[in-house]
C-alpha cells in the first residue's frame, strides 16, 4: 500500500487539531508517518461548490466544538485570531516551499500554534514569517519564494491532485484510494493505514 497522505490548510482549526495529534497516532500505530500535504482550501471549495462553516450560521457551535476538541486532546486553549477565517494564500505558499525544503511538519507546526494557540493571524506575512523562523526559514527567502512559479505551480496542482482524489475537505487522510475526512476519523485512518 502507498503511503498515507495528510492533506491540510493552515487556515482550518480541525486540521491544527489533526496536525497536533497525527504523528503520535501513526507512531503508537507502528505505521509508516503520513505526507504532509498543503492544498488551498479556498481551491477545494471552489471546485466542490462550498465554503466555510466559519463563514455560515454554524460559525458559533463549530468554534465551541473545536475549543472542546482542543481541550479533550490535551492542547492549549484555542485563541482564535481576529479576522478568522482568514486569507491563507500566502501562508499555503510558505508550507508549499517549506515542503519543498524538507521542512513541510515543523513549519507548519509551528504555523499552526501562531494561528490557533498564540491567535496571530496567518493572513499577515508577518506571521507566517514568524513561524517560518522557528524552522530555519529566512524572510526574505520566502518573500520570494511565495512569488516563484514553481511554488504557485506546486500549491495549485497539490490542491488540484487533492480534489480528483476525492479530498473536498480538510483534514483529510488518503490511504489508498479511501479518504479519511475529518479530525474525528484520524483513528480510522491509522488503523487502515496499519492494517
Amino acid at each position: 500500500m502507498s503511503r498515507a497522505v495528510f492533506y491540510y490548510d493552515l487556515g482550518s482549526p480541525y486540521a491544527y487539531l489533526a496536525a497536533e495529534r497525527i504523528s503520535g497516532l501513526f507512531a503508537e500505530a507502528e505505521a509508516e508517518q503520513p505526507e504532509w500535504q498543503p492544498v488551498l482550501l479556498g481551491g477545494l471549495f471552489a471546485h466542490f461548490g462550498r465554503d466555510s462553516w466559519g463563514r455560515g450560521p454554524e460559525r458559533e457551535a463549530g468554534m465551541a466544538e473545536c475549543e472542546r476538541r482542543a481541550s479533550a486532546y490535551g492542547l492549549p486553549p484555542i485563541v482564535w485570531p481576529e479576522g478568522w477565517p482568514g486569507d491563507m494564500l500566502t501562508a499555503m505558499r510558505v508550507a508549499t516551499f517549506a515542503k519543498q525544503a524538507g521542512r513541510t511538519v515543523s513549519f507548519s507546526l509551528a504555523a499552526f500554534r501562531q494561528q490557533f494557540a498564540a491567535g496571530r493571524d496567518l493572513s499577515e506575512p508577518d506571521n507566517v514569517y514568524v513561524a517560518a523562523a522557528a524552522c530555519e526559514l529566512h524572510p526574505r527567502a520566502l518573500a520570494k519564494a511565495v512569488q516563484t512559479q514553481s511554488v504557485k505551480d506546486g500549491l495549485r496542482a497539490a490542491t488540484e491532485a487533492a480534489a480528483a482524489a476525492g479530498v473536498e475537505g480538510v483534514p483529510a487522510v488518503l490511504v489508498g484510494e479511501r479518504v479519511f475526512w475529518g479530525d474525528d476519523r484520524l483513528e480510522e485512518a491509522v488503523a487502515a493505514a496499519s492494517g
